[in-house]
């Protein structure tokens, strides 16, 4: 009970506390000097109170220009909004910060925290990677201009970290076409194009061994639901693909249903060898037969 009661007592002593400080806010909003803010928004900041400090400073950015304190108000007031994880703001405050200021002690440190921002806002890797491509090249951008900075390291974890990021789309949408193809021709073909371009932009990826047999199974799948007229160059593309697969991973566990699609491919393209043998000497003796014609003709006669 004496618990309760103490609670409640230590609850009506921070609403008091706040509607005092929010009052104190509120009167120096309305009634305190320019200095006066600046002094409170300072000390806002060293408490960690993000909130009043960029309300403060936000308001004093404007009657503050060219002066001394203009340019820390900017600086500070891009961490506020930050430290409130607004990060599409900071980092569009960083940028003009550092693009304003560009001979300032804190250039190198806004050019960073622009990139850092940018990488915060940074969506998942199932959603749209617009804003990941923009925060790898900001990041790529601040090393390249301070190659030597003590944030470097932190700049290359996070592009490498975008980088998976990327990788693990690219990786989901190659899976996509292949999940879907079915039947569908077009499917099968973004599919291997797909792969293709996965293969050129992450060499050295994880989930290049699966999608290198991904590949051979929907090329051979597109073969096999082509037209007669384009199997058997299809058939050679998979036997091509098998080939690549087998050297770079000789030991993987799909190698067994790859080598059957290889030796069905390889069947395939043999049945197509015949079969286009036979339609030649059709073509041929259809070609010899009028000539026979009159022959005939003239020996049934006598």
């Amino acid at each position: 009970m004496q618990h309760l009661r103490f609670a409640r007592l230590l609850a009506i002593v921070c609403c008091f506390g706040l509607l005092v400080s929010c009052s104190s806010f509120n009167k120096l909003q309305k009634t305190g000097t320019d200095d006066q803010k600046y002094k409170a928004a300072l000390q806002y900041y060293e408490k960690k109170d993000w909130y009043h400090a960029g309300l403060l400073f936000e308001e004093l950015i404007p009657v503050l220009k060219g002066s001394t304190e203009s340019e820390m108000a900017q600086f500070y007031y891009a961490y506020t909004q930050f430290r409130q994880q607004q990060y599409l703001l900071s980092s569009t405050l960083f940028k003009k910060f550092y693009e304003t200021f560009a001979r300032s002690e804190h250039a190198q440190e806004a050019m960073y925290m622009y990139a850092y921002s940018l990488y915060k806002d940074a969506p998942d890797y199932n959603l749209d990677q617009s804003n990941t491509l923009t925060a790898t090249s900001a990041l790529q951008d601040f090393i390249n201009n301070y190659p030597d900075s003590q944030y470097r390291d932190d700049a290359t974890k996070m592009i490498l970290d975008l980088r998976q990021k990327l990788e693990r789309k690219a990786y989901e949408k190659a899976k996509l076409y292949y999940r879907t193809s079915g039947f569908n021709i077009a499917s099968y073909k973004s599919s291997v194009i797909s792969i293709n371009n996965f293969q050129r932009d992450f060499p050295d990826s994880q989930y290049n061994e699966e999608l290198a047999f991904l590949k051979v199974d929907a090329e051979y799948s597109l073969a096999k639901n082509s037209l007669e007229t384009k199997q058997k160059e299809r058939y050679q593309e998979t036997m091509n693909y098998y080939q690549g697969f087998v050297d770079r991973y000789p030991g993987s566990r799909y190698l067994k249903q790859a080598e059957k699609m290889f030796e069905s491919s390889q069947k395939e393209i043999d049945r197509l060898n015949k079969l286009e043998e036979e339609r030649a000497k059709e073509k041929q003796l259809l070609k010899q037969a009028p000539a026979d014609r009159p022959g005939k003709v003239t020996a049934a006669r006598q």
